[in-house]
């Protein structure tokens, strides 16, 4: 599984989610299936997602392996 802090880092910045979407250049919806983990975004969009934050992508995604 592929967690993330979209959440808390926009909470750090004050962001809504229409906010990250518009710097991103996807709907709000997108950006609430990522936070609540119905949607993996793409290589391409994780990128482009650290970079709105102007953070390393590993600030904003792990992978974590399922526990089974």
């Amino acid at each position: 599984m592929i967690k993330n802090r979209l959440k808390v880092l926009r909470a750090e910045r004050d962001w809504t989610q229409a906010d990250l979407s518009e710097k991103v250049g996807i709907s709000r919806q997108a950006v609430i299936s990522i936070e609540k983990y119905k949607y993996t975004p793409s290589l391409e969009l994780a990128f482009k997602i650290a970079k709105a934050f102007d953070v390393p992508i590993s600030d904003v995604f792990d992978y974590v392996e399922d526990e089974k």
